[in-house]
């Protein structure tokens, strides 16, 4: 048997809770214990321990085998925020990516560090992920998209062939991209919504069609 490598989950929320089963399920990684400020250290979460707060990190590293780990939380912002701290204390610190056996992954399709694909997402050939994106249960990116760093794809969200959606955004609960729509950055599509032209960056749209309703700011909270 493979020695799997040790690893931290960092969140201890809902979506922490889905990152867990599919690490458990993909049994690439043996996840050692949750990191979270806002938990008691000592919580237990689906059987794995608060092992403490970020600033523990650098002690943990040096007292244990830990290798990596991946950042579990729904919000795009949010979890920018958490990569950036944990970098700014650790650099070289190695994120993983996740992937439910369920998923299908077409050929030539690349994908950052720190991204997770759950159970039922497709992702055709020829697409590029970004780091720290979450393909959810049921969504579906179509060939020859593009989505960079902490994009959100909900579950049974669709896109198109030759998508693209812009840093930090958010494609809500069953909404839809037609072919050839680009979403800019920190943008985020309302739930049921069928996308049908580009959308600017900071943008909040929904409906059938879309409809760009305000524009919103970086880090402005939608879940």
């Amino acid at each position: 048997m493979n020695k799997k490598n040790k690893i931290l989950v960092f969140g201890a929320s809902g979506h922490a809770k889905v990152i867990i089963d599919v690490i458990e399920k993909e049994d690439k990684y043996e996840i050692m214990g949750l990191i979270d400020p806002h938990k008691d250290e000592g919580e237990e979460i689906l059987g794995y321990k608060i092992l403490g707060k970020g600033e523990d990190l650098p002690n943990l590293l040096r007292i244990t085998d830990i290798s990596g780990g991946i950042i579990a939380i729904g919000d795009n912002w949010v979890r920018k925020k958490v990569k950036e701290e944990i970098e700014k204390n650790i650099p070289d610190f190695e994120f993983v990516s996740c992937i439910h056996p369920s998923a299908q992954i077409g050929k030539n399709v690349s994908m950052g560090q720190g991204t997770a694909v759950l159970p039922g997402a497709i992702i055709n050939s020829s697409c590029e992920l970004g780091s720290h994106c979450i393909l959810n249960t049921n969504s579906s990116l179509d060939h020859d998209s593009r989505i960079d760093d902490y994009v959100s794809l909900a579950p049974n969200s669709t896109t198109g062939s030759n998508v693209v959606i812009g840093k930090c955004s958010a494609i809500s609960l069953g909404a839809n991209i037609i072919q050839n729509v680009k979403i800019g950055k920190h943008c985020v599509v309302g739930a049921s919504s069928l996308v049908l032209t580009d959308i600017e960056d900071h943008t909040l749209c929904y409906g059938v069609p879309a409809k760009a309703i305000r524009k919103r700011e970086s880090g402005e909270k939608y879940l």
